[in-house]
């Protein structure tokens, strides 16, 4: 029987990486995002449930859920995708510019969650927060959306613990760079500062990464797949970086690599 599972971001990056390798696999989908015309591309066709609106505005979700369980009859997993950039430091940010990166990045899961819970708890179902190495450290100049999926972390393991009893495992996947539009915007910069093309600015940014890359995002849809599967039937609770290494290199002793 397949499963029922519900993406959040799913028009673009990593969401329609998840979509589309969940879709292959014969589940049931759910496509949640702002851009209707992104999410029946990803759709293309296919009987996935197309819901377009802000996940992180709680209204939208009642509707939701109804069309859910009218539709499926109910919910399997929970993969919330859906987050933005949070940039500047404390300073430069606005409270226009904190309440953005709060509502894309943490809001969203939070009012996802809090909505499909009843659900999945129906099904002892399960959850995916998708975080960042920004969930495990400070970037410079990205004050709000280090602060938000820092409290991913927070909200991965209060979901954990309180639902946990009720069969309901919950999971927080921390991707260092990924290939996606949004990631390839912000090589922009680099790429004008030192007259390279795309490649070479990744390369640049993970130059100090174990692996020498950054990942697909099929390679993070996989690990969300994972996840979600009787295979991690014992894992709940988890912050997982899926970064290259890039969390485990010692950066006082880069001065010394090669010596």
């Amino acid at each position: 029987m397949s499963r029922c599972v519900l993406v959040t971001g799913a028009g673009s990056g990593i969401g329609e990486a998840c979509a589309r390798r969940l879709a292959a696999a014969g589940d049931q989908l759910v496509l949640v995002g702002r851009r209707r015309e992104a999410l029946e591309r990803v759709a293309d066709g296919s009987d996935a449930l197309v819901l377009a609106g802000d996940a992180a505005d709680s209204a939208t979700w009642q509707g939701f859920v109804e069309q859910i369980r009218k539709r499926f009859g109910g919910l399997d997993a929970l993969l919330c995708c859906a987050g933005g950039h949070g940039l500047g430091t404390a300073l430069d940010s606005d409270d226009a510019a904190w309440e953005a990166a709060m509502r894309s990045n943490l809001h969203s899961a939070f009012h996802s969650a809090r909505a499909c819970l009843p659900l999945l708890i129906e099904r002892r179902g399960s959850i995916v927060l998708l975080g960042s190495i920004a969930s495990l450290a400070a970037g410079p100049g990205v004050c709000g959306y280090t602060t938000a999926k820092h409290a991913l972390v927070g909200l991965n393991r209060s979901l954990a613990r309180d639902y946990g009893p009720q069969g309901v495992r919950v999971n927080c996947v921390c991707p260092g760079w990924v290939r996606t539009p949004m990631a390839d915007a912000e090589m922009q910069p680099l790429m004008e500062r030192h007259g390279e093309d795309l490649d070479a600015a990744y390369a640049r940014v993970t130059a100090d990464v174990p692996l020498r890359r950054p990942a697909t995002a099929n390679e993070i849809a996989a690990l969300c797949q994972f996840l979600i599967s009787s295979e991690a039937s014992i894992i709940t609770g988890a912050v997982i970086a899926a970064d290259g290494g890039s969390t485990i290199v010692d950066v006082p002793t880069l001065a010394l690599q090669g010596i």
